[in-house]
């Protein structure tokens, strides 16, 4: 299975960008993490497909809206009233079988990870 993400760009802030990763394979949930030079990763937001549960970290509830589709292969980040607080490399992630991680948002939660795209936004 691989992802492959894209959609980042350079926006204003207030502005919105719309991420999307796809993967390969199946898979249980998949999630958006962020990077920034000299920070951990950090966790964004995640979709399971069963239920269709979802989670926000708080940083972004509000402005961010995690979707998927394409049969649960394809997972989106609408991205609203953008700050430059937001400006990061973003890294999608899949929970794959047999794995079924309990944990959603953290990173050992996930087993496969896309290449990062970047997003930067200007004040």
């Amino acid at each position: 299975v691989q992802l492959q993400a894209s959609g980042g760009g350079l926006v204003q802030a207030g502005g919105s960008l719309r991420l999307s990763c796809a993967a390969s394979g199946s898979n249980y949930k998949m999630a958006w993490f962020r990077e920034v030079p000299g920070k951990e990763r950090e966790f964004v937001a995640a979709l399971r497909w069963s239920g269709g549960t979802t989670w926000y970290a708080d940083s972004v509830k509000g402005r961010f809206t995690i979707s998927g589709g394409n049969g649960k292969r394809t997972v989106y980040l609408q991205m609203n009233n953008l700050k430059p607080d937001d400006t990061a490399v973003y890294y999608c992630a899949a929970d794959l079988p047999p794995s079924r991680h309990i944990i959603n948002t953290a990173e050992n939660g996930y087993d496969l990870w896309g290449r990062g795209t970047q997003v930067t936004v200007s004040s």
